[in-house]
């Protein structure tokens, strides 16, 4: 009996090596499939322009990043780190020299750009995927140019979704899906594929204590690269929602931050209403600030006004999650209803959405910018490899 059942698992175990391999050669062409089909849409693009060095003299200087095909019109979709400050922007595709671009729209708000080559003959367009669909665990590949190498694919997994990651000007950008495959400097504006060949994100950072790949990088997903460049085409640049005020709510960072000064936490839940731009939305609508002063540390917050509890029925509980719901569900001219507690009293104010300021700065509000928390490593773009 015990020699029957030991012939059983040999017979069991032999028959599952044909199908393994069978999955190992399918999923192998499958990636050789991707690649073949998007490769020739990927751009290498170079940027040149000019700094400055410590005697005021303006020196050249040279980097590199990568870019898709948007459409058949020449539209290519990169980062706007890649191509900010350039004065001479180039691509190349696949096999094919060299071509100048010109800018066509940029938005640093969620580090994605627009450029146009004008050429007759062009390469398939890759298609974006629904990133709301996306799973963790998804095969994916990432397809540019690391270290001015062309043509370069990377395969991973999407590791997470729902990141949060920095723009290039301090702004966050939601729902950003963080990758084992390799992305090094170079490969930033490249897209990241599903196993279908489709774009779901446009690589963009990485997490590293060097300036190489160490296996977290981070791509803005398709959906808002649809929103977004769509009306760079449109109209070079892109409206983002804005209410009017500014706060902070008991994030981590903050509860951690007014502990450390040994002070009491002024705010329990939601978003603690700091100032309100004079004239503006949010003001108009009847929000309060904070008139109280309390010094924390080297930082002088604004306490005691209006208490934001929640954004068209969804609690919100730091400012960054209140505006990446505007950036994700509202447009310009549209209205939200804000959930407002009042000195203990809740109340509704409907709020109109404009249209942010292009001058506009982050301030020093707590739940924005003034809790950060080093680690040791960082957040970097993964371009500029020249």
């Amino acid at each position: 009996m015990r020699t029957l059942k030991r012939c059983a698992v040999v017979v069991l175990l032999t028959g599952f090596a044909p199908m393994a391999g069978a999955a190992v050669d399918d999923l192998q062409a499958r990636i050789i499939t991707v690649f073949e089909q998007a490769a020739p849409a990927v751009v290498n693009i170079t940027v040149r322009g000019t700094v400055e060095d410590r005697f005021m003299r303006p020196v050249p200087v040279e980097g590199s990043g990568s870019g898709f095909l948007f459409d058949g019109l020449g539209h290519i979709v990169t980062n706007f780190h890649v191509v900010d400050g350039a004065n001479q922007i180039t691509v190349a595709f696949q096999n094919v020299d060299c071509c100048v671009a010109e800018v066509v729209g940029v938005d640093p708000s969620t580090d994605l750009a627009v450029l146009r080559v004008r050429r007759t003959v062009l390469p398939t367009p890759l298609e974006l995927a629904d990133s709301d669909a996306l799973k963790v665990g998804q095969f994916v590949v990432a397809i540019g140019n690391p270290f001015g190498l062309s043509s370069t694919m990377s395969f991973g997994i999407i590791s997470a979704l729902e990141r949060v990651i920095r723009s290039p000007n301090g702004r966050f950008v939601g729902g950003a899906i963080q990758t084992d495959a390799a992305i090094n400097p170079g490969n930033s504006g490249g897209p990241l594929l599903d196993l279908d060949g489709k774009v779901i994100g446009v690589n963009s950072q990485i997490i590293s204590p060097v300036r190489a790949s160490a296996g977290v990088g981070f791509a803005v997903p398709a959906n808002t690269v649809r929103r977004v460049v769509t009306q760079l085409i449109a109209t070079g640049r892109y409206a983002h929602p804005y209410l009017g005020f500014d706060g902070f709510g008991p994030t981590p960072e903050v509860v951690q931050f007014f502990r450390l000064a040994g002070l009491p936490v002024p705010v329990d839940r939601g978003v603690l209403v700091t100032s309100v731009d004079p004239g503006g939305p949010a003001e108009r609508a009847g929000l309060r600030a904070g008139t109280e002063l309390l010094r924390v540390g080297s930082f002088v917050v604004a306490v005691g006004g209006d208490v934001v509890l929640g954004i068209d029925g969804r609690p919100v509980n730091s400012l960054v999650e209140l505006m990446l719901y505007l950036d994700n569900a509202k447009a310009v001219g549209d209205t939200v209803i804000l959930d407002v507690l009042r000195d203990g009293v809740e109340l509704q104010l409907e709020v109109e959405v404009v249209e942010r300021p292009d001058d506009l700065s982050l301030g020093a509000t707590l739940g924005v910018r003034s809790c950060s928390v080093r680690l040791g490593v960082r957040q970097q773009p993964c371009s500029r490899s020249g």
